[in-house]
């Protein structure tokens, strides 16, 4: 008798949440551990070979200036008149684009998750049951929780736009913020600062 009411309270749960076996979410593909966590020596930002970033901004002195240039979808960050960085990007999809302006970094989070976007994951089981969750759309069905979508290293610069760790296709595929390769990341979320200007073209 218990066991048949533990396999109907599980079905009724299963089906509540529509679980799949589509294995991870697309959103968490990119990312390895957390920033406190040893990284591999290897970079889950990018889902293409990263043959073109690269970081000599070590030592030098200068205030910062990032550039964000969609076409080209190469971020650049110069020390005062000295261009020390180059990152390959991925800026916002055609229905989310990432604005052209110049603004200012307004916040640093080593460790941030998205509040719109991200998954629901099945309680007790962590299983991924939707993997593009918008908030301002979807209810948490029974059964599940919400997971934001991570942006580590995330530079607050346009409003809730940043640039952030994320997954990098070799074309404009965000929902507005500009992802990054993870190292190139956390060069430029070390060296920018509250103030620093990012333009973008």
């Amino acid at each position: 008798m218990k066991a048949a009411i533990a396999v109907s309270i599980l079905s009724i749960l299963f089906s509540a949440c529509n679980v799949s076996d589509s294995g991870t979410s697309r959103y968490l593909a990119a990312y390895g551990p957390t920033p406190q966590q040893e990284r591999a020596p290897t970079d889950p930002g990018a889902a293409l070979p990263d043959d073109m970033s690269y970081w000599a901004g070590d030592g030098k002195k200068g205030e910062a200036l990032i550039r964000i240039n969609r076409k080209q979808q190469k971020a650049y960050f110069y020390k005062g008149s000295e261009l020390v960085g180059v990152s390959r990007i991925s800026t916002g999809d055609e229905g989310h684009a990432t604005r052209p302006g110049r603004f200012k970094v307004t916040q640093k989070s080593r460790d941030h998750r998205s509040s719109l976007y991200g998954v629901f994951k099945e309680k007790g089981t962590d299983r991924v049951v939707n993997d593009d969750v918008d908030t301002s759309k979807d209810k948490v069905p029974p059964g599940c929780y919400y997971v934001g979508a991570p942006m580590w290293n995330f530079l607050r610069f346009d409003g809730g736009i940043g640039m952030h760790t994320g997954y990098l296709p070799g074309y404009s595929a965000s929902h507005g913020c500009v992802r990054m390769p993870d190292k190139m990341a956390r060069k430029f979320f070390d060296n920018a600062k509250i103030g620093t200007p990012v333009i973008v073209e």
